[in-house]
């Protein structure tokens, strides 16, 4: 089981790829239009130098590209990940395109294009919306003599789940197989895998199980490695088929341990055993034992 930090490097591998980076940004920002190409993109380094109580700190992105044309910086995208909804999310936000904004403003940059830095913020619940702020006026508390000199920002969020089935088909990338799970899972509560093949295989299925919690689509890969053409119905197929066989072995393993804890009671009845004796071989308490022996 991955820890937080794995987990959370999971999440960004797929969007890394400029295709599907690009992918993403031409859906949501511009219906589905191919404005941005995979080749107009280069990796913005993703840690940002902050001076905070007089110590240099770094924060990072979740993944950033630049935008070219030609030799020119049309703008900065940045794309952050949610699972779950994060009450400070606006600031955090706030945090990154200021910093990016003040490193433009410094003197060795002066004659460098000042170019706009937008943040899409990709929330992947499916069993509930968004309910936490979206804007700076939604987390602050403003007296309202001072509302009026106080600048709001606003967050470009994008509940991926709840995109409307029409949107969520404009995506050309693996992002798609992503989207069509989430929205499948919200609406039918259940998912049903098509043929379409997967390009990115490693790294979809490493966020699919970051997302899920379901492991057997990490395990998978292993399986699928080095296959031409492998989709998410096979995919699914070796999942399930995971999932049957841990359900056998498990099966065996608590029919060993009923059998073992049955024989266990047979012998304390019969008085060669104690219940403490028993319980501590069965490996459970003195009154789980019990219980389990209506004794």
């Amino acid at each position: 089981m991955k820890g937080n930090k794995e987990k959370d490097i999971t999440q960004k591998t797929l969007e890394r790829y400029n295709d599907v980076f690009a992918d993403i940004i031409n859906v949501l920002l511009f219906n589905g239009e191919r404005v941005v190409t995979e080749d107009s993109l280069t990796d913005v380094p993703p840690g940002s130098i902050l001076k905070m109580d007089g110590r240099i700190r770094t924060q990072y992105r979740d993944i950033a590209k630049y935008w070219h044309n030609s030799k020119i910086k049309l703008s900065m995208f940045e794309l952050e990940n949610q699972i779950k909804p994060e009450k400070r999310m606006p600031l955090r936000v706030f945090g990154y395109d200021g910093a990016e904004y003040v490193r433009q403003a410094k003197k060795e940059n002066s004659k460098e294009v000042i170019y706009p830095v937008i943040t899409l913020v990709l929330y992947f619940g499916y069993n509930s919306r968004w309910n936490q702020p979206k804007s700076l006026f939604e987390l602050l508390e403003i007296d309202e003599m001072i509302k009026p000199y106080v600048n709001d920002f606003k967050m470009n969020l994008f509940e991926i789940a709840y995109l409307d089935r029409g949107k969520i088909d404009m995506f050309e990338s693996d992002f798609w197989i992503l989207a069509d799970y989430l929205y499948q899972m919200r609406v039918n509560k259940n998912y049903v895998a098509d043929d379409t093949v997967i390009e990115h295989v490693d790294e979809l299925l490493m966020l699919m199980s970051a997302m899920t919690n379901d492991y057997r689509f990490e395990e998978t890969i292993n399986e699928v490695k080095g296959k031409e053409h492998v989709t998410m119905c096979e995919v699914l197929d070796r999942v399930e088929a995971r999932g049957i066989e841990k359900g056998i072995a498990k099966g065996r393993e608590e029919g060993i341990k009923e059998g073992t804890v049955n024989v266990l009671i047979s012998l304390v009845k019969d008085g060669i055993l104690s219940i403490s004796d028993a319980a501590k071989r069965a490996g459970m308490s003195d009154t789980e034992f019990k219980k389990y022996a209506n004794m």
